[in-house]
């Protein structure tokens, strides 16, 4: 925000859906390849997963705009109350489904991260009308959860 404002409110959805898918099909890249030709790990492309899924969910709730209209205080705190929110989802899904991601490896994590955007591309293309299957918002949620428990895996093993 420092750098470049608000900028990203300029964004739609599906931009910023293709902006993740990006993100995810690197570090699949990364996960596969032998060499790699830039010298930046899977964290930085996990992180950008988190941002760009945060920035995806204050689009949903407000709308995209043709100016950039937020100061850093009202992205900060926009950031900050959709952080707490799919931390809370993380919390009621880890007290379900017993932490089984910490037995997950980080591949397993990329993929996931990679169906649920098809499933929002998927969504994005029936014009945000589903019949049986969660919203947007969760899977952005779940795509942001995704990326930090591989991020956890990634520190304790030592990878940056």
């Amino acid at each position: 925000m420092k750098d470049y404002g608000s900028a990203w409110r300029i964004l739609r959805l599906p931009s910023l859906t293709d902006q993740i898918y990006i993100k995810a099909q690197r570090i699949r890249g990364l996960q596969t390849l032998a060499e790699r030709k830039v010298n930046e790990g899977e964290q930085s492309e996990f992180i950008g997963i988190i941002n760009y899924s945060i920035m995806a969910l204050v689009q949903l709730e407000r709308g995209v705009v043709e100016q950039p209209d937020l100061n850093l205080e009202e992205a900060t705190a926009l950031y900050d109350q959709h952080i707490a929110a799919t931390k809370k989802l993380m919390m009621d899904k880890n007290h379900d489904y017993g932490e089984a991601w910490r037995e997950m490896r980080v591949s397993s994590l990329t993929d996931l991260i990679l169906q649920k955007l098809l499933r929002v591309k998927q969504i994005e293309d029936n014009a945000g009308k589903t019949l049986v299957s969660e919203g947007l918002d969760a899977n952005y949620q779940d795509m942001v959860n995704y990326a930090v428990f591989a991020m956890i895996h990634l520190d304790k093993a030592g990878n940056k």
